[in-house]
Protein backbone atom coordinates (compact mmCIF):
# COMPACT_ATOMS: atom_id res chain seq x y z
CA UNK A 1 0.00 0.00 0.00
CA UNK A 2 1.07 3.35 -0.88
CA UNK A 3 0.31 6.86 0.59
CA UNK A 4 -1.80 7.58 -2.51
CA UNK A 5 -4.18 5.19 -0.53
CA UNK A 6 -4.68 7.26 2.44
CA UNK A 7 -5.28 9.99 0.44
CA UNK A 8 -7.89 8.58 -1.57
CA UNK A 9 -9.98 7.95 1.99
CA UNK A 10 -8.80 10.73 3.44
CA UNK A 11 -8.44 13.39 0.41
CA UNK A 12 -5.58 15.95 -0.11
CA UNK A 13 -7.33 19.16 2.18
CA UNK A 14 -4.30 20.68 3.70
CA UNK A 15 -4.72 23.78 6.13
CA UNK A 16 -1.74 26.08 4.85
CA UNK A 17 -0.34 29.10 5.54
CA UNK A 18 2.24 31.92 4.47
CA UNK A 19 5.88 31.88 6.28
CA UNK A 20 5.11 35.21 7.10
CA UNK A 21 2.47 34.84 9.51
CA UNK A 22 3.34 35.05 13.26
CA UNK A 23 3.17 32.43 16.16
CA UNK A 24 0.00 33.69 16.98
CA UNK A 25 -1.72 33.20 14.03
CA UNK A 26 -0.81 29.58 13.48
CA UNK A 27 -1.66 29.19 17.27
CA UNK A 28 -5.29 30.34 16.56
CA UNK A 29 -5.32 28.32 13.25
CA UNK A 30 -4.31 25.11 15.10
CA UNK A 31 -6.78 25.22 17.08
CA UNK A 32 -9.79 26.75 14.91
CA UNK A 33 -9.31 23.32 13.09
CA UNK A 34 -8.52 20.78 15.76
CA UNK A 35 -5.19 20.12 13.84
CA UNK A 36 -2.12 18.98 15.43
CA UNK A 37 0.33 20.69 12.69
CA UNK A 38 0.09 23.66 9.48
CA UNK A 39 2.30 23.53 6.46
CA UNK A 40 3.86 26.91 5.21
CA UNK A 41 3.82 27.34 1.70
CA UNK A 42 5.57 29.62 -1.07
CA UNK A 43 3.42 31.12 -3.66
CA UNK A 44 4.38 28.45 -6.00
CA UNK A 45 2.77 26.20 -3.50
CA UNK A 46 5.87 24.85 -2.51
CA UNK A 47 6.86 23.63 1.48
CA UNK A 48 8.28 26.61 3.00
CA UNK A 49 8.12 24.84 6.58
CA UNK A 50 6.27 22.88 9.01
CA UNK A 51 4.95 23.76 12.59
CA UNK A 52 3.72 21.52 14.80
CA UNK A 53 2.15 21.58 18.33
CA UNK A 54 5.43 20.78 19.86
CA UNK A 55 7.17 23.15 18.19
CA UNK A 56 4.76 25.88 19.14
CA UNK A 57 5.53 24.46 22.73
CA UNK A 58 9.19 24.49 22.40
CA UNK A 59 9.59 28.01 21.25
CA UNK A 60 7.08 29.29 23.89
CA UNK A 61 9.01 27.50 26.87
CA UNK A 62 12.55 28.76 25.64
CA UNK A 63 11.34 32.68 24.51
CA UNK A 64 8.26 33.27 26.47
CA UNK A 65 4.94 34.51 25.13
CA UNK A 66 7.07 37.37 23.72
CA UNK A 67 7.29 35.10 20.95
CA UNK A 68 3.88 34.92 19.98
CA UNK A 69 3.75 38.16 17.89
CA UNK A 70 7.00 37.37 15.86
CA UNK A 71 7.52 35.73 12.51
CA UNK A 72 6.45 31.81 12.77
CA UNK A 73 10.26 31.50 11.28
CA UNK A 74 11.28 30.95 14.54
CA UNK A 75 9.34 28.13 15.63
CA UNK A 76 8.65 26.20 12.33
CA UNK A 77 10.82 23.66 10.92
CA UNK A 78 12.17 24.36 7.57
CA UNK A 79 14.19 21.17 6.42
CA UNK A 80 10.99 19.54 6.10
CA UNK A 81 11.03 15.47 5.69
CA UNK A 82 8.03 14.88 2.88
CA UNK A 83 6.56 11.35 0.95
CA UNK A 84 5.19 11.31 -2.42
CA UNK A 85 1.83 9.26 -2.96
CA UNK A 86 3.95 6.39 -4.18
CA UNK A 87 5.71 5.85 -1.10
CA UNK A 88 4.94 2.78 0.65
CA UNK A 89 3.32 2.88 4.13
CA UNK A 90 6.41 0.71 5.45
CA UNK A 91 8.70 3.78 4.41
CA UNK A 92 6.52 6.46 5.68
CA UNK A 93 6.03 4.88 9.25
CA UNK A 94 9.80 4.26 9.53
CA UNK A 95 10.68 7.90 8.15
CA UNK A 96 7.67 9.16 10.87
CA UNK A 97 9.10 6.82 13.70
CA UNK A 98 13.01 7.86 13.29
CA UNK A 99 12.19 11.32 13.20
CA UNK A 100 9.50 11.51 15.90
CA UNK A 101 7.15 13.74 14.25
CA UNK A 102 3.43 12.75 13.37
CA UNK A 103 2.64 14.63 10.43
CA UNK A 104 4.36 14.00 6.80
CA UNK A 105 3.52 16.15 3.66
CA UNK A 106 2.89 14.99 0.77
CA UNK A 107 4.87 16.83 -2.27
CA UNK A 108 4.38 15.86 -6.26
CA UNK A 109 5.76 17.62 -8.79
CA UNK A 110 7.59 20.20 -5.94
CA UNK A 111 4.04 21.24 -4.98
CA UNK A 112 2.28 20.32 -1.92
CA UNK A 113 -0.45 17.47 -2.77
CA UNK A 114 -1.87 16.57 0.79
CA UNK A 115 -0.67 15.70 3.93
CA UNK A 116 -0.94 12.19 6.23
CA UNK A 117 -0.43 11.76 9.90
CA UNK A 118 0.37 8.91 11.99
CA UNK A 119 -2.82 8.14 12.64
CA UNK A 120 -4.17 7.91 9.55
CA UNK A 121 -1.00 5.28 8.56
CA UNK A 122 -2.04 3.18 12.38
CA UNK A 123 -5.70 3.56 11.18
CA UNK A 124 -4.35 1.59 7.44
CA UNK A 125 -2.28 -0.71 9.23
CA UNK A 126 -5.02 -1.77 11.64
CA UNK A 127 -7.48 -1.80 8.64
CA UNK A 128 -5.11 -4.10 6.69
CA UNK A 129 -4.26 -6.39 9.93
CA UNK A 130 -8.21 -6.92 9.86
CA UNK A 131 -8.33 -7.49 6.14
CA UNK A 132 -5.57 -10.09 6.30
CA UNK A 133 -7.16 -11.65 9.33
CA UNK A 134 -10.66 -11.95 7.97
CA UNK A 135 -9.31 -13.66 4.82
CA UNK A 136 -7.47 -16.14 6.69
CA UNK A 137 -10.60 -17.22 8.21
CA UNK A 138 -12.28 -17.53 4.90
CA UNK A 139 -9.90 -19.58 3.75
CA UNK A 140 -9.88 -22.03 6.58
CA UNK A 141 -13.35 -22.05 6.68
CA UNK A 142 -13.45 -22.83 2.85
CA UNK A 143 -10.90 -26.10 3.50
Amino acid sequence: MTVAHILKGKGSEVVTLRPEVTLSEVVQVLAEKRIGAIVLVDDGGRVAGIVSERDVVRVLARSGPVVLEKPIGEAMTVKVKTCTTMTPIEEVLTTMTHGRFRHLPVVEDGRLAGIISIGDVVKMKIEEAEREAREMREYIAAG
